[in-house]
């Protein structure tokens, strides 16, 4: 896959969410991707999980001022060229993680991890709430999937055209352009929708892509891998539009080279993607 790269040294990229002992999302899937696309990772750990293909076995959150502190670290010495915020799983985290990136001025991708591939619950619910006020204001791109978006907008949405409504409806609420990635959607093809706000495209427009559903079980960390790839091409210089499209060209790539491991979701192919293209 080919890219316009506009800086000599790599992006920093810094990965905020939490650990899969399988290796298939969370900090893993973003650091393999931002490798793959030619940045340079740093991580916040907001949590330990013990998790698989099948399933969430156990969480451990990490105490919110240790990931302030790794937030700090990053940002004092590296530097930071974009931010990736995956799961953050208690109010606590939240609230620290807003309160570290007071001062960064660079492009932030909010992915609002709730509930996994295997449907266990990965936020407290009653961090929701804060997360909306303190973090979604700040973000330059929410991704949510159908049930999280769904969840968002306080309504079930099954259609592409509701997603749409539902989209342009959070992209209001918070002023940041959303990504409602149309996976769950009843639709024969993946229709996702980026919603882009006045303030960031002239007038508000939404923007579809598409492509034909691949028949496979193993994409347990997509969304992961979709959210730090936007970021690290952010962090290249791209514009969002473009960073979306390319980003979804890295994911589609890597569900096409999963190796096959695990009885369940099984994890993505990200270091076959360059090789293959």
């Amino acid at each position: 896959m080919a890219l316009a790269m506009t800086t000599r040294a790599p992006p920093r990229i810094l990965a905020i969410a939490g650990s899969d002992s399988s290796g298939g999302a969370g900090i893993q899937a973003d650091l393999k991707t931002i490798a793959m696309l030619g940045g340079y990772g740093m991580t916040a750990i907001t949590a330990v999980t013990a998790q698989n293909t099948v399933g969430v076995q156990a969480i451990a959150p990490i105490a919110g001022d240790m990931v302030a502190e790794q937030i700090a670290s990053c940002v004092a010495d590296i530097g930071v060229d974009a931010v990736k915020i995956g799961m953050l799983h208690d109010a606590d985290i939240i609230g620290h993680v807003a309160r570290a990136l007071v001062g960064v001025k660079a492009p932030i991708v909010l992915d609002p991890v709730m509930i996994a591939t295997s449907g266990a619950a990965l936020i407290d619910p009653a961090a929701i709430a804060l997360l909306r006020e303190a973090l979604f204001p700040r973000a330059t791109l929410i991704t949510p999937n159908l049930p999280e978006l769904g969840h968002l907008v306080g309504r079930s949405l099954e259609t592409s055209a509701q997603m749409v409504e539902a989209a342009e409806e959070l992209s209001r609420m918070t002023g940041a352009a959303v990504l409602a990635k149309g996976g769950h959607t009843s639709d024969a093809r993946i229709i996702d929708v980026l919603y882009l706000p006045g303030s960031m495209a002239g007038e508000a427009q939404a923007l579809h892509f598409e492509h034909a559903r691949i028949d496979t079980p193993h994409t347990h960390g997509t969304g992961c891998t979709l959210s730090s790839a936007i970021a690290t091409l952010l962090g290249h210089g791209q514009r969002l539009e473009h960073a979306v499209r390319l980003a979804r060209h890295f994911v589609i790539r890597a569900i096409e080279a999963a190796p096959g491991f695990g009885a369940g979701n099984g994890p993505l192919g990200h270091h076959a993607v360059r090789r293959r293209d």
